[in-house]
């Protein structure tokens, strides 16, 4: 499991002209990408360290003031453009797979206590995000 994680002033997710998905002051944007032999350890580490890393300004965590969380479901992360012109997503699990595991992440953050704002998997998306800082940090959850 792969999740980019923003730390943003706001944060909003439109589908189809409507916002579906939203987050104010300080919180965090966090895209997430499913790979193929992803499971519950990932879910799990990967919720927990995205609800405790200390990336908000003074070193806090999310948990620590309780900041909205906004996440977005994002295949690409898995993409491959090492080779030629045109990336593979051949890492990345398809929506069978992925979308109970992207909706995992985003019940384990709930369990821990975090306001979870989504997207629409496998929509087609518009984000807008005001990054403070700004901090980007790609997490990996170990295997």
């Amino acid at each position: 499991m792969r999740a980019v994680v923003q730390r943003v002033l706001g944060a909003s997710v439109t589908v189809d002209g409507q916002i579906v998905g939203a987050v104010e002051g300080p919180g965090l944007l966090v895209y997430l990408g499913v790979t193929h032999d992803d499971g519950p350890a990932d879910v799990a580490w990967t919720a927990r360290k995205i609800w405790d890393l200390r990336l908000l300004r003074e070193e806090r965590s999310a948990s620590d003031v309780a900041a909205p969380v906004l996440v977005v479901s994002q295949f690409t992360l898995y993409g491959d453009a090492r080779k030629g012109r045109r990336p593979t997503w051949q890492a990345a699990a398809p929506g069978p797979v992925s979308e109970p595991l992207y909706d995992a992440v985003c019940a384990a953050l709930r369990e821990l206590g975090a306001h979870v704002e989504t997207g629409v998997f496998g929509a087609d998306m518009q984000v807008a995000s005001v990054n403070d800082g700004p901090v980007t940090m790609i997490l990996d959850s170990p295997r």
